[in-house]
């Protein structure tokens, strides 16, 4: 059992300097404690995971080899309908911190988590037929970010018995976010996380203002090489933020908030994707398709002709004074999401959905069709 850390430093009314020296003290301290617990990043490749995986990294550097005897896990969450130029942006930093990883002799293991074929968001929306997701349907985080993250932390878990989960969470991120951090915070520097046993929840940047997140960065290089120019561009072409690494139900609404988040392309939760628009306007002609797409994806949801009338169990789902909330796509409507899908696929050059995902959704489309035959002739 990981023994009390002692309670986290507050950081609020100190120079940028003092936070950044207390932030790597804490880090040193924490890491140096004689257990065999790993530490997992959630790496979102956004401005605040960046920052964190930075700062382990150089704490780990500032250490004698001899001592670096914890592995630290640098774990990415891909949905597979990422936003192509997040999804790029992100695999060229994971590639660049694995490469490096070697010869600065770093005890840090780069992983990406992926959905299952049979839960992506194209089985499921296609396969499936349910609804492209809203803010009172909200079925994709569970499936594309919560499961995934949380069968590698499990993993981890099981293996060394605990596991130290780092986020790079800020208190004046937002409202949302300053809920969750209350959520994670006992006064000490570990905290139970709400739902996976033996994990605990690290917030070394808990206290930085944005300000402060941007300034360290434009000021510094990354130890995995290269700068923050690309990541600055991407942050200004979007006008917005990412969504988050999610590893707790409680958090679902990160993704789908009316800021301007980037991330899934596919995401239907919003009424505008204004990242997407600003990414179009900064000249990623490639989107245009794809945001044309994903508007239709939003408004069939309404068209009650493309739904049935059952849901995939066979009843009929009411509410309120006996309005019928209808279920799935039919069939028809799920072949013509495939076939503009695929069109758009072959029009950007840009893999959207993988032949493993297609053949997935083709079982299903043959067992819901015998099982309209026998429920026709019932």
């Amino acid at each position: 059992m990981i023994a009390s850390s002692g309670p986290i430093a507050s950081n609020v009314d100190m120079s940028l300097g003092a936070k950044l020296g207390g932030i790597m003290s804490q880090l040193k301290d924490e890491y140096l404690h004689e257990h065999s617990t790993p530490w997992i990043i959630g790496f979102s490749g956004g401005k605040d995971s960046t920052l964190l995986a930075q700062l382990v990294l150089e704490m780990l550097l500032s250490l004698p080899p001899r001592r670096r005897n914890r592995t630290v896990h640098v774990v990415a969450n891909d949905t597979l309908v990422e936003s192509p130029v997040i999804a790029r942006h992100l695999d060229q930093v994971l590639e660049r911190i694995r490469k490096a990883i070697m010869p600065l002799r770093l005890p840090v293991v780069v992983a990406k988590t992926v959905p299952e074929v049979d839960q992506t968001f194209w089985v499921n929306l296609i396969g499936r037929g349910y609804p492209s997701p809203s803010r009172v349907f909200r079925w994709c985080t569970d499936r594309m970010k919560i499961a995934p993250t949380t069968t590698y932390i499990k993993s981890q878990v099981a293996e060394s018995g605990e596991a130290i989960l780092l986020l790079g969470v800020r208190r004046t991120e937002s409202t949302q976010r300053a809920r969750s951090v209350e959520r994670y915070d006992n006064g000490e520097r570990l905290n139970p996380h709400n739902s996976l046993q033996n994990c605990f929840v690290f917030k070394p940047i808990v206290e930085l203002t944005t300000d402060e997140v941007w300034q360290t960065l434009l000021q510094s290089s990354p130890p995995w090489g290269g700068t923050h120019r690309e990541l600055v561009t991407m942050y200004r072409n979007a006008g917005g933020g990412e969504c988050p690494l999610v590893t707790d139900k409680s958090e679902a609404p990160s993704c789908g908030t009316a800021s301007s988040r980037f991330g899934c392309w596919t995401c239907t939760v919003v009424e505008k994707d204004k990242s997407a628009e600003s990414f179009i306007e900064a000249g990623y002609g490639d989107l245009e398709p794809l945001l044309e797409f994903r508007d239709w994806l939003k408004a069939i949801r309404e068209d009650g002709s493309k739904r049935s009338a059952t849901r995939r169990n066979g009843t009929l789902n009411f509410v309120g004074e006996g309005r019928l909330i209808p279920g799935p796509f039919t069939l028809d409507a799920r072949r013509e999401i495939l076939d503009r899908l695929l069109a758009i696929q072959e029009e950007v050059g840009i893999g959207l959905i993988s032949t493993e995902e297609i053949g997935a959704i083709r079982k299903i489309w043959a067992e819901d069709t015998v099982l309209l035959l026998e429920q026709e002739h019932a």
